[in-house]
């Protein structure tokens, strides 16, 4: 049984060729059928069936303002408000501190260990946990000049004859027999890498105070110090400036001009 749309497009088609062939017997007609549906068009939003054509202009030609801000204004305004709370902080909470004031009192003899570390405030981050130790020979309850040579010998790369750049001492202060620089960050809890390094040099200065074979003919290594000036290379990795860089107070005695003369003499003009 055919169906109602195949019946309506014969139909179509014996209509048109009986046209073509009233007005020219010979022309040859050929069709091509399409869709019969009809077009769909679009619904009109709700916005367009309320709003008037007189309300629509109205909007158009309404300046448009800014509703909001863009990012980097709100990235510049959290900047500002951050400053602001460390200000408040500084106006109100600061001059509370002076009643927690303790009056600075330098380390004595007793206290030769210089303990350095690292905080991030709240942060949290590996190297908090690393302690740093640095502390002078002569400092050392070590009880001849032969125990603070074994002491240098048993520290190895851990003795240098100069203060380590971090270590929080004077530039100008006596070298002595050197420092000794112990790190530790293999442990957990920053006590406990404090505990092995107070615990390692206990052993080093006990094992220099052991008076045992005779260390006289041993030279202190070197080799680290050199390596190191070299390395930098700020004028003491020349040959012949480790740990010796000329300064001021190496300028000859002998070229300095001569003092002696009376503070009423002045200088004359030559006459020629």
């Amino acid at each position: 049984m055919a169906s109602p749309l195949s019946s309506l497009a014969r139909r179509t088609l014996l209509n048109y060729a009986s046209v073509s062939s009233s007005s020219s017997s010979s022309a040859v007609t050929s069709v091509r059928l399409f869709s019969t549906s009809s077009p769909a068009f679009a619904r009109r939003s709700k916005l367009e069936e309320d709003v008037s054509v007189d309300e629509v202009m109205e909007y158009i030609n309404e300046p448009v303002g800014a509703v909001d801000s863009p990012s980097s204004a709100h990235l510049a305004l959290q900047e500002q408000r951050i400053v602001r709370h460390y200000l408040r902080l500084i106006e109100n909470e600061m001059p509370q501190l002076v009643a927690h004031r303790k009056p600075f009192v330098p380390p004595t003899s007793a206290q030769p260990l210089i303990v350095r570390s690292v905080d991030y405030l709240g942060q949290e981050h590996p190297v908090q946990n690393k302690k740093t130790m640095v502390v002078a020979v002569d400092d050392l309850p070590l009880k001849d000049e032969m125990a603070k040579k074994r002491l240098m010998l048993l520290a190895g790369p851990r003795w240098t004859p100069n203060p380590p750049a971090d270590a929080g001492i004077s530039k100008y202060a006596e070298w002595g027999y050197g420092f000794v620089k112990i790190a530790c960050e293999d442990y957990p809890q920053p006590a406990m890498n404090l505990k092995w390094i107070s615990d390692t040099l206990d052993k080093l200065v006990e094992k220099a105070n052991t008076s045992g074979q005779s260390w006289e003919e041993l030279p202190v290594d070197l080799r680290h110090v050199i390596a190191k000036s070299r390395k930098a290379k700020k004028g003491e990795h020349l040959r012949g400036r480790i740990l010796a860089k000329p300064t001021i107070r190496d300028f000859p005695k002998e070229w300095l001009p001569n003092t002696n003369t009376s503070v009423n003499e002045q200088p004359m003009l030559s006459s020629s």
